[in-house]
């Protein structure tokens, strides 16, 4: 084993792929909304996962303002569609406008306001590339069942958050969103049909690759 990293090499491995001002003024809609982006290190994990995939069909779960949103499509094909969904119409509207600031075709972001156990269902089987979780954290586990099914073989899910402000990895921490986020990191694990990473960028990025099935 070798010795964890220290703070300064966190730093600097985080903050490796520089955002510009547009994410940086996502960011600012973020706070004053109050909503946590996910964060550089976090962002540019996803343009590289949506950048190797190819992705072409993204469906993300915590619109916010749009920081992730933006991230995940500067790595899609150009012709890809991210669908992202929250149920804060206010952040739609906020993630819209850096959208536009971008340079983002209206017809390649796709919002839908809405409860996230109440759009993914409506959504179609087999048919995403990536499909990115950050939504209420109590929800988890029923997100990765969405997921599963959404996913295409060779797909990936990801959730953020996975290691939730240091809590995760303390077992005297006991709350609701800890101890979700820990039974979804263990079903990750035992899934055979996923292969799994968890990340230690941003907050944590528990990432899963849904295999292919076997050949008859």
């Amino acid at each position: 084993m070798t010795e964890p990293i220290n703070a300064a090499s966190w730093s600097y491995a985080e903050h490796y792929v520089a955002e510009d001002d547009i994410l940086a003024a996502a960011r600012a809609r973020a706070d004053e909304v109050g909503v946590v982006a996910i964060g550089p290190g976090g962002g540019a994990t996803l343009r590289f996962l949506a950048s190797v995939l190819e992705a072409r069909a993204v469906v993300e779960v915590g619109t916010g303002s749009g920081v992730s949103g933006l991230w995940l499509l500067r790595g899609m094909r150009g012709d890809g569609v991210l669908t992202t969904v929250d149920i804060e119409t206010e952040h739609q509207r906020l993630a819209r406008e850096t959208f536009t600031e971008a340079g983002i075709p209206t017809q390649r972001a796709r919002t839908i306001a809405g409860a996230a156990l109440e759009v993914l269902p409506r959504l179609t089987d087999g048919h995403y590339d990536l499909v990115f979780l950050d939504g209420d954290k109590t929800e988890y586990s029923a997100y990765l069942r969405e997921a599963v099914r959404l996913l295409r073989p060779g797909g990936v899910v990801a959730f953020d958050n996975a290691l939730w402000h240091d809590r995760v990895a303390d077992p005297s921490q006991r709350d609701a969103e800890t101890t979700a986020i820990r039974e979804v990191i263990r079903e990750v694990e035992d899934d055979d049909q996923l292969v799994p990473v968890l990340l230690p960028v941003g907050d944590g990025l528990l990432v899963a690759k849904k295999e292919w099935a076997p050949a008859d």
